[in-house]
C-alpha cells in the first residue's frame, strides 16, 4: 500500500468514526442571505460559547457533550489575547491556554466551531484580552488607526490563524472552525476615534481576509462593516436585525441568557422562558446562527476578571454553570426548543416565510413550499395577556410574551412559556477541610497552618520616592493588584486632639480600586468603588499619636477596564490624601513626598508555589491568628470527599487571593450587596428583559464559593495558600460540594409532546410525560412530594391543591424508587383523569437523589 492509499483509507477510517457521533468535517463554507451553506447544504445552526481559559483541560470533554446533548451544533469561543501573549513575541498555549487542544476535543465530539480571534474581546476579561504591555509601547492608541496597535493586532491574528492551519482545523481542510471573527463590537465605540474609526474597520475586515482561511469572517454590532465580512448582532434580543449586506445571512453572535455579576452587587436573573422567546422570534424571523453567550460562563481564575469588579465566577446564569452541571430548568427548555426548530429546519430553509396578523400584537411567520413541507411560528407579544388564536381554520392558545412553534403547521411542539422539563434544587454541602494523609501519618490529627505576616508598607527596598502620586495601574503595569503609597506625619505633643482625647479624620480621594488604611501598623479602615463607578472616598476617624506617625496605604486593583472609548487611558489610584483636626485645620498631604513599592514581599517570592520555601519563614500553629491583615495562611489538606465538584467557602474570610498546589483560585471577596436595594422574590419572564430587570440576593455575598477545578486536586498533600488583605477566620474556610438535592418536574397534561426524530409522528396522540433523571451513580432514593391535580408552589417548596389524586406518590414510587431515570406518563391507567372536572390538571414531583 503506498502513503497515498494509506492515508486515504485512514482519512475514510475516521470519518466513518465521526459519523458515529456526526458529520464528517471537509469542506466548502459559503453563504447567501438565507444561511450558511456548508458543503452544499443549508444549515440552521445553534452555537454555544464556552471559553476555554474560563474552564480546565479536565472539564472541556463534559463541557463540550453537555452542549451537545442540549441540542447545540456549533462551540464558540474568544481568543484571549493576554494570555496567549505574555510579552511581545512570547506565546502560551499550556494548560487552559491550550488553544488547539480545545479545538480538537470539539471536532472529536462531531460539533463546528466558531473562532473569535479579535483580538481584542471586551468579555469582562482583563483589559479587555489586549496585553497590558501593549499599552506601553511608544505611541500606542488601542482599536484606531494607529500603526504599532495594527502591527501586533496583524501579527498576532496571523500567528493564530497560521496555527490553525498548521493543525488542519478550519472546514477546508477538514477542521471545525466554520466561522472566524475580527475585531468585537467596535460600533459600540467607533464615535471616540474619529475619522480613524472607519479606517481601522476596513483595514481590520481587509487585514482578515487576506488571512485566506477559507471560511467567512464576521464583525459583530458593524453596521458599517465593508462587504467582505458579514455584520452580526448581540444583545438580548436580534429578531429584528438586518446585516450590513442584504446578501447576508442573519447571524447572532451573542444572545445573553443571564448576566455578569460585580463584587457588591445583586445577583441578576434571566428567565428561561424570555431566553427560549427570543431564540424562537430569532428563528421565526428569518435568523440562520444563533450563538449563546454564554452557554457555559465558568470561572476568571487568578487576575483574568476584567471590569473592574466582575466577580471571580463568571458563571452568567448559563445554561451550564459554573461547576459544569446542567443548569436546570434553563438547559432542559432550551433543549426542547433546539429539538422544535430542528424538525422546522427543513421547511425554514426551503421556503420564504409570510406573515401574517392574527389580531393586535399577535402574528404568524409560516413558512410554507408548497409541496406540504410546512413549518409555522406563532407568536404573542403582549406582555401581560395570555390570548387563543385561529390559525387554519384550528385554534391556539398563546401564553402572554411566547412563540408556538408548529412544525407541520398543525401542532404545536413546544410553546417558550410553557416549562416542562426538569428542574433541580442545587446545593453546596460543606465539608470541613481535612489534613493530609500524610500528615496524619506523623501522628497531626489537626490541620497545621503556617503563617506569614507582610510588613505594613515598604519591605526590602522602595521601589522609588515622588512629591505627589502615581497612577496606580502605569506603576505595577498589571504585574500585581497591589500599590504601597507610604508617608510619615510628626505630631506634636501640645496638639489640641491629644488633649481632648479626640480623633482625626483621614480623608482620602481615589480613581479606583479600592484601599486599606494602615497607621502605625495598624487596619483604620478600608473603601471601594463598584462596578458602576470605580473612583471612591475613605473617611474615617484615626489614631495618631505624639511623634512619628506612619501613614501606609494599600491602593487596589479589582480587574483593569475591559471596554469603552479609549478605555485603556483609564487610571487608578490616590488623587488626595488630607487629615482633618490637625493644627485646629486641615494637613494636606497630596504632594508630600511618597515612598511607593509595588506588590507583596509573598507575591515577590511566590510563596503561594508548592515547589518550596523561597526564604520565607513560616510560623507553624494548630491555631491560626483570626481577623488579622496583611497575612498568608498555608494548610496542606486532602481533597473533598466523592467526585461532584468543589468550591471554596470563604464567607468568613475579608478580601484577598487563593490558590491550591500553585495553581490561582483566584480573588475572593464577600463582600455584601445592600440590603436596601431592590430584590424580587420571583421573576416575571414577560416583557423585554434588562439587566436589572429580575434581581436577587439584596444583603448577601455577591460572591461565597470560589471554584476548585477536581483535576487540580493530588490524592493527598495538597496546598491551600490564602493572602488574607484585612482579616478573617481561617478555621472557618471550607470546601463545598455541588450536589443535586432535589429533582423536580412539573408537566400539565396537555404539555405539547415533541417527537426527538420525525415531524410526521408529532400529534400522534401521546400523553404528556414527567421525566426524572438523576445525576451519574445515583439513583432516585425518596419521592418527597407528587400531586396530580393542581398542585402549586415550585420546585422546593411544593404543595397540594384543592385538586389531588391520592394515589400520586405511590404511582411515582412505582415507576422511579431506585432507577437514574424514569418516565411517568400522564394516563388514565396511572392517574385519575375524572376528577376534578373542568379543572386543567397537571403532574408535579420532587424527588431526591443519592
Amino acid at each position: 500500500m503506498n502513503m497515498n492509499t494509506f492515508f486515504f483509507f485512514t482519512s475514510l477510517v475516521f470519518c466513518l468514526l465521526a459519523s458515529l457521533f456526526s458529520s464528517c468535517f471537509a469542506g466548502n463554507v459559503t453563504y447567501d442571505r438565507r444561511s450558511l451553506i456548508i458543503d452544499g447544504q443549508r444549515k440552521l445552526l445553534i452555537s454555544a460559547a464556552i471559553h476555554y481559559p474560563r474552564s480546565v483541560p479536565g472539564m472541556w470533554p463534559g463541557l463540550v457533550q453537555t452542549a451537545k446533548e442540549g441540542g447545540v451544533d456549533v462551540i464558540e469561543s474568544y481568543v484571549f489575547w493576554n494570555g496567549h501573549e505574555l510579552s511581545p513575541g512570547k506565546y502560551n498555549f499550556e494548560g487552559r491556554y491550550d488553544l488547539v487542544k480545545f479545538v480538537k476535543i470539539v471536532q472529536q465530539a462531531g460539533m463546528y466551531m466558531i473562532l473569535r480571534i479579535g483580538p481584542f474581546v471586551a468579555a469582562e476579561w482583563n483589559f479587555g484580552g489586549v496585553p497590558v504591555w501593549l499599552h506601553y509601547v511608544p505611541g500606542t492608541v488601542f482599536r484606531t488607526d494607529n500603526e504599532p496597535f495594527k502591527h501586533y493586532m496583524q501579527n498576532f491574528t496571523t500567528f493564530i490563524v497560521n496555527l490553525m492551519k498548521q493543525e488542519k482545523l478550519f472546514a477546508p481542510q477538514g477542521g471545525p472552525i466554520i466561522l472566524a471573527q475580527v475585531e468585537n463590537e467596535y460600533g459600540y465605540y467607533e464615535k471616540f476615534y474619529g475619522d480613524g474609526a472607519k479606517r481601522y474597520v476596513t483595514w481590520a475586515a481587509k487585514m482578515a481576509v487576506s488571512q485566506n482561511i477559507g471560511v467567512p469572517w464576521i464583525m459583530c454590532q458593524q453596521s458599517d462593516a465593508p462587504d467582505s465580512v458579514i455584520s452580526t448582532c448581540n444583545g438580548f434580543y436580534c429578531d429584528q436585525f438586518t446585516s450590513n449586506s442584504p446578501n447576508n445571512p442573519k447571524i447572532w453572535t451573542e444572545n445573553w441568557p443571564g448576566w455578569f455579576k460585580t463584587f457588591g452587587a445583586r445577583d441578576p436573573h434571566r428567565p428561561a422562558e424570555d431566553v427560549a422567546f427570543s431564540v424562537a422570534r430569532f428563528f421565526q424571523k428569518g435568523g440562520s446562527v444563533h450563538n449563546y453567550y454564554m452557554y457555559h460562563g465558568g470561572t476568571n481564575f487568578g487576575r483574568t476578571s476584567g471590569g473592574p469588579f466582575i466577580t471571580t465566577s463568571y458563571d452568567y446564569e448559563a445554561p451550564i454553570d459554573e461547576y459544569g452541571l446542567p443548569r436546570l430548568p434553563k438547559w432542559g427548555h432550551l433543549k426542547e426548543l433546539h429539538r422544535a426548530i430542528k424538525l422546522s429546519e427543513h421547511a425554514l430553509l426551503k421556503s420564504e416565510p409570510t406573515t401574517l396578523s392574527l389580531g393586535p400584537s399577535l402574528e404568524a411567520d409560516v413558512y410554507d413550499d408548497g409541496s406540504g413541507v410546512c413549518a409555522a411560528f406563532l407568536a404573542n407579544l403582549d406582555d401581560k395577556t395570555d390570548k387563543n388564536v385561529v390559525f387554519r381554520n384550528v385554534s391556539y392558545h398563546l401564553p402572554a410574551w411566547s412563540v408556538s412553534i408548529l412544525p407541520d403547521c398543525k401542532n404545536v411542539v413546544f410553546n417558550t412559556a410553557e416549562v416542562g422539563s426538569l428542574t433541580s434544587v442545587v446545593e453546596m454541602a460543606p465539608e470541613e477541610l481535612q489534613p493530609s494523609v500524610a500528615s496524619a501519618s506523623k501522628g497531626l490529627k489537626d490541620l497545621k497552618w503556617d503563617i506569614f505576616v507582610e510588613n505594613t508598607g515598604i519591605w526590602g527596598v522602595a521601589d522609588f520616592i515622588k512629591n505627589g502620586f502615581v497612577d496606580h495601574i502605569n506603576t505595577t503595569k498589571d504585574t500585581t493588584d497591589y500599590l504601597w503609597y507610604t508617608t510619615s506625619i510628626i505630631i506634636s505633643e501640645n496638639e489640641e486632639f491629644l488633649k481632648k482625647a479626640s480623633r482625626p479624620v483621614l480623608l482620602i480621594e481615589s480613581k479606583g480600586h479600592a484601599l486599606h488604611a494602615f497607621v502605625n501598623q495598624k487596619l483604620q479602615g478600608s473603601a471601594s468603588g463598584n462596578g458602576s463607578h470605580s473612583p471612591f472616598k475613605f473617611k474615617n476617624p484615626i489614631s495618631l499619636k505624639a511623634g512619628k506617625n506612619e501613614i501606609a496605604l494599600l491602593s487596589m486593583t479589582v480587574g483593569l477596564q475591559n471596554a469603552g472609548g479609549l478605555y485603556e487611558w483609564v487610571g487608578a489610584g490616590l488623587t488626595s490624601v488630607k487629615i482633618e483636626g490637625i493644627n485646629n485645620g486641615t494637613l494636606d498631604l497630596s504632594m508630600s513626598k511618597w515612598t511607593y513599592k509595588i506588590g507583596l514581599q509573598g507575591e515577590h517570592l511566590g510563596i503561594y508555589k508548592p515547589d518550596g520555601l523561597n526564604g520565607i519563614k513560616w510560623v507553624s500553629t494548630s491555631e491560626p491568628p483570626k481577623n488579622q491583615p496583611l497575612t498568608w495562611y498555608k494548610v496542606v489538606v486532602d481533597p473533598p470527599s466523592g467526585d461532584e465538584p468543589v468550591g471554596l467557602d470563604m464567607i468568613n474570610m475579608g478580601k484577598g487571593l487563593a490558590w491550591l498546589n500553585g495553581e490561582e483560585i483566584g480573588r475572593y471577596w464577600p463582600i455584601e450587596s445592600s440590603k436596601h436595594e431592590k430584590c424580587v422574590d420571583e421573576c416575571d419572564y414577560r416583557g423585554k428583559f434588562f439587566p436589572d430587570k429580575c434581581l436577587t440576593g439584596c444583603g448577601e455575598p455577591s460572591q461565597r464559593w470560589y471554584h476548585v477545578p477536581r483535576s487540580w486536586f493530588k490524592p493527598s498533600g495538597n496546598i491551600l495558600v490564602i493572602f488574607e488583605e484585612k482579616g478573617g477566620d481561617p478555621t472557618k474556610i471550607m470546601f463545598s460540594k455541588r450536589k443535586t438535592s432535589s429533582l423536580c418536574s412539573h408537566v400539565a397534561e396537555d404539555f405539547p409532546m415533541v417527537d426527538q426524530e420525525s415531524v410526521s409522528k408529532v400529534g400522534s396522540g401521546k400523553s404528556s410525560v414527567a421525566h426524572l433523571k438523576c445525576p451519574k451513580n445515583t439513583s432516585i432514593s425518596n419521592v418527597k412530594f407528587a400531586s396530580f391535580g393542581n398542585p402549586t408552589g415550585r420546585c422546593g417548596s411544593y404543595s397540594k391543591g384543592d385538586c389531588h389524586d391520592p394515589n400520586s406518590t405511590s404511582v411515582v414510587e412505582k415507576v422511579c424508587l431506585g432507577k437514574n431515570e424514569c418516565a411517568i406518563e400522564l394516563t388514565e391507567e396511572n392517574f385519575d383523569k375524572g376528577l376534578c372536572t373542568g379543572t386543567s390538571k397537571a403532574l408535579a414531583i420532587e424527588a431526591v437523589c443519592s
